[in-house]
Parts: C-alpha cells; sequence; structure tokens
C-alpha cells in the first residue's frame, strides 16, 4: 500500500548495527539514555497508526523509517517522538478545536464591534483671551490672544442611565442614515435634540433611535416635539456624535 504522505529519501546513512540505532535514538531522545535496545515505533496521524522501524538518518534533524513493504519515509524525530505518546491523536483534535474556537470568537466580535461603541466622554475647555498691558509705538492698547490654559482637561460627569423603562421627551433635528456593514442597505435613523428624562428630570442633551415603522406612521418631521416612553442606553452613532440612543420608543405623543 502506498501512502500520500511518504517523503521517501533520495539518499542516506543506513545503522551500521543496532548500537549505531540505539546511540542515534537516544541523541534524538528517542529512548532514554538507559536504554540498552530498541523498542517498537508507530507513526501516527491522519487516523493512522502504522508500526515502524527507524533504519537511518538523512542529516541531524532527519530521520529515515521504514514502513511494511519497504516502503521508507524522512520525518523529523521530535515529531516521530511526539506521535508516541499514547494521546497524540487526542491532542491534535483538541488543538484543532482550540483553532476553531478562537476563529469562531473573532467572527463574533467582529459582528458585534461595528455595532456597538463605548458611551463617549467630551473633554471641554474654554480659550482664554487677556488685553495686553503691553503698546505698540501708537500708543494703543493691544488686545491679544494667549495660547491655550495649560490646565488639565476636564471631562463632562458620565450620566446614571436607569435601566428600566422612562417617560422622555425629544426634539427631532435630523432624519439620516447610517451604513450597516451586515446588509446591503443602510440603516434609517432619527437624530433627537433636546433630549431629557421627565422624571426624574435629567437632561441627556442629544440622543438617537431607529426610524422604525412605529415613528414612520407619524410622519415626523424636522422641529417636532414627541414624548413617550422608552430605555435608553449609551451607544454611539456610527460617524456622528450621538452618545445615547432610544430603544423601542411606544406610547408616543406629538406636540
Amino acid at each position: 500500500m502506498v501512502h500520500a504522505f511518504i517523503i521517501e529519501p533520495k539518499s542516506y546513512t543506513a545503522f551500521e548495527d543496532e548500537a549505531a540505532q540505539l546511540e542515534k535514538c537516544k541523541e534524538w531522545s528517542l529512548l532514554s539514555d538507559k536504554a540498552t535496545k530498541t523498542k517498537a515505533f508507530f507513526y501516527k496521524g491522519n487516523g493512522m497508526n502504522l508500526p515502524c522501524q527507524i533504519i537511518g538518518f538523512v542529516d541531524k534533524m532527519t530521520a529515515v523509517i521504514e514502513f511494511e513493504h519497504n516502503k521508507k519515509h524522512c520525518i523529523h524525530p521530535s515529531y516521530l517522538k511526539e506521535m508516541q505518546a499514547a494521546n497524540y491523536g487526542q491532542k491534535v483534535v483538541a488543538a484543532i478545536d482550540e483553532a476553531v474556537d478562537a476563529v469562531e470568537s473573532e467572527e463574533v466580535e467582529l459582528e458585534i464591534v461595528p455595532q456597538e461603541a463605548a458611551s463617549i466622554e467630551v473633554p471641554t475647555e474654554a480659550p482664554i483671551e487677556e488685553v495686553s498691558a503691553q503698546q505698540n509705538n501708537t500708543d494703543k492698547p493691544i488686545v491679544e490672544e494667549t495660547p491655550k490654559s495649560k490646565a488639565k482637561k476636564g471631562k463632562a460627569p458620565k450620566l446614571e442611565l436607569p435601566e428600566e423603562k422612562i417617560k422622555m421627551k425629544a426634539t427631532v433635528k435630523e432624519f439620516t442614515t447610517v451604513p450597516n456593514n451586515f446588509s446591503d442597505n443602510d440603516d434609517e435613523v432619527v437624530i433627537y435634540e433636546e433630549v431629557s428624562i421627565l422624571d426624574p428630570e435629567t437632561v441627556i442633551g442629544e440622543a438617537w433611535s431607529s426610524h422604525s415603522a412605529t415613528l414612520k406612521k407619524l410622519e415626523l418631521e424636522v422641529g417636532d416635539t414627541i414624548t413617550f416612553e422608552c430605555k435608553i442606553v449609551a451607544k454611539k452613532l456610527t460617524k456622528h456624535p450621538v452618545a445615547y440612543k432610544i430603544n423601542n420608543p411606544a406610547k408616543i405623543q406629538k406636540g
């Protein structure tokens, strides 16, 4: 039987006797230093478990083994050593499973990342203008801008958003679309301004929501103010500086 994996040596050095074979196998760590005779070796892989003999070498890193019908094959000694482990096949399957799991995890993450984004915190700082006491050659006072203050940048406090449904109020600012990496069509969205939670009264600023069929029935226009019940979450709108999303608005009233 001819095996597809066979790599036949073009030339190799055959062992002169068993003593030479023992010495080389010990050098390759295929036998312990205390071994006085060789042992049976097996070639494993691709569902096979074939008995073989180590008959020589091509170089220090290439052993030559022989199967039945005098079929010879070149193999790295360390690889042959791994094959002698009783659980060799199980290790290979486990390694393949781990590789598959890793690839699947990356795919899931890639699906999530374009859709999700952390809430943003906007650094705020104001330019400072000062009137210089210096005068030019015409003795007129000079008003000049100084560089931005070197003070530490401040950050807007992060809103503590309620987890349950709440009543809100918002004004339609814009209708737009954003790309959807997993669809041929862009997603329709509504951007709101003057967004606030009614109880307890909390100013949100700007937020966005999907332009759902429910909203389309209301035939909203820019400038319309609506009240509704919903959940609000920290989720940035793709390619827009809007940090909060309105989920599943219901009981919507215009005006």
